[in-house]
């Protein structure tokens, strides 16, 4: 029976968010206005951005596979091969450890591939487009959840899907898939002054069990975060 290829969607929700730490007791901070004619400013700004380096914004994740269907098909151009649907969630919790600033976080979209072919793609974007931001703030010394629904229907195989065992078309042993998405984040801090931005590319390696269907799976030390 063909089926026709169709594009990958995605949902997106928060879970939680915690509140920040309690002020510490009251301190003073100076802020050293540099002469022209010294390298102060120089050595503000390098001293700054080296501590924002150990305080990049780390998130973790967890996910929970719905629906992992294959069946026989036909691609779009008429070419006959399995095809696969998915539906798939990821639980990912952001935590922004910095305790002066805060963030402002976009991510790239969320992209699940088999064989090398993508096979689910999700965005943490799609509810806030929605609400006509662009990106969610992250205070300081505090954390975000974010549920992530990852879908592709009919996704054609093509060769990869010469060892895919299936029975009634569902999976009869498990299968190594891969997550890839980068996060940006970005800092103001004293106002405008400074601008650090924060990249992390997130890797990881996910196995979809088919005795394992809708229970939550962590990805903790199965991720690489460069």
């Amino acid at each position: 029976m063909s089926a026709h290829l169709s594009k990958t969607d995605s949902e997106v929700s928060i879970l939680s968010q915690s509140s920040p730490a309690r002020s510490p007791r009251r301190q003073m901070y100076y802020v050293q206005i540099p002469s022209s004619d010294s390298h102060d400013g120089e050595k503000t700004t390098n001293s700054f951005n080296s501590t924002a380096h150990h305080l990049t914004p780390t998130p973790t994740l967890q996910h929970s596979f719905n629906e992992f269907r294959v069946q026989a098909g036909a691609d779009f151009s008429g070419v006959s091969t399995e095809m696969v649907s998915i539906n798939c969630t990821i639980k990912l919790t952001y935590r922004n450890t910095a305790t002066f600033f805060g963030v402002h976080v976009t991510s790239a979209p969320l992209d699940l591939s088999y064989s090398q072919l993508t096979v689910a793609t999700g965005s943490v974007n799609h509810l806030f487009h929605k609400l006509g931001i662009r990106s969610f703030y992250q205070s300081r010394k505090s954390q975000k959840s974010l549920i992530v629904t990852m879908k592709g229907s009919h996704i054609p195989l093509y060769g990869g899907g010469a060892n895919l065992a299936s029975l009634n078309g569902e999976p009869t042993q498990p299968l190594p898939l891969t997550l890839d998405f980068m996060v940006r984040s970005r800092a103001y801090v004293l106002g405008r002054l400074m601008k650090p931005k924060f990249y992390k590319r997130i890797q990881c390696w996910v196995t979809m069990d088919p005795k394992k269907m809708n229970k939550a799976i962590s990805l903790q030390n199965k991720c690489i975060y460069s």
